[in-house]
């Protein structure tokens, strides 16, 4: 028994018998391909009848299976947009509120210690 070597040493596990049970790894690429489905192809969904594809991050309406009207489109960008000026305008009212409220709240507590101030002074002149 060693005074400061280490007393745990743990055996060596056996190696495996076998690299892998499966066979698949005989078949050719392309029989893989089919067998296991490595081939997704790209993401498409149908929305009320509109088919709409996945194509670099965006979904795109497929050509020629967009049934909707693109006025309808056009119409709700500009709502969008309209909504979002209002929301950015509205925001910035927030900002001048609150300003507004620190200041007067800053000049509230002015003039509270200003109106002590005076009272402390009367009381001393009594």
């Amino acid at each position: 028994m060693p005074l400061f070597g280490n007393t745990f040493s743990p055996k060596k596990t056996p190696p495996r018998k076998c690299a892998s049970l499966s066979n698949l790894h005989l078949l050719d690429r392309s029989t893989r391909e089919i067998e296991l489905g490595l081939e997704y192809g790209i993401p498409t969904m149908n929305l009320t009848g509109q088919s709409l594809k996945f194509e670099n991050g965006q979904w795109v309406a497929e050509s020629g299976s967009f049934t909707g009207d693109h006025r309808e489109m056009q119409r709700l960008r500009r709502r969008n947009q309209q909504l979002e000026e209002e929301n950015n305008l509205l925001r910035l009212k927030v900002d001048i509120l609150l300003d507004m409220l620190s200041e007067t709240t800053a000049e509230s507590h002015l003039m509270e210690k200003e109106l002590e101030e005076l009272k402390s002074y009367s009381r001393r002149r009594r």
